[in-house]
């Protein structure tokens, strides 16, 4: 007689596979992984047009226009032709000075002219004024 082996022929039992051969086959062909966010690279407009208008001295709700226009009037005719605004970021104000004396000279009326400019423009949205050659 024949000793028979009843022991019967089993599969293997593998865990699943989360994507399974579909996964593997791709990430095969591809030579790479899957990238885990395919939008990580990708950043919104919203933030740089945020970080444009912050730049612009959007966020301190002062217009271009409305800036200069202050300037103009409190200045008078002559510093203004000799002056411009270039900037209001984080509630600095910053005048371009055609001429070292003139910035001399502005700098020794700051303070009255931060008060002024104060009074126009809005207590809390001129903190200092500062003045670069240009």
């Amino acid at each position: 007689m024949m000793a028979t082996n009843k022991r019967r022929h089993t599969p293997m039992k593998r865990k699943p596979r989360p994507g399974g051969i579909r996964k593997e086959i791709l990430q095969e062909w591809r030579g790479c992984e899957e990238a885990a966010d395919l939008n990580a690279g990708i950043h919104s407009a919203e933030a740089f047009v945020t970080a444009i208008l912050q730049a612009a001295g959007a966020e301190d709700g002062l217009h271009e226009d409305q800036v200069r226009a202050t300037w103009k009037e409190l200045a008078g005719d002559f510093i203004s032709r000799h002056t411009e605004p270039v900037s209001v970021k984080n509630g600095i104000l910053v005048l371009r000075v055609t001429q070292p004396t003139m910035r001399f000279h502005l700098e020794q009326m700051k303070p009255m002219l931060l008060t002024r400019i104060r009074a126009q423009l809005g207590e809390n949205r001129i903190k200092s004024v500062k003045f670069a050659l240009g």
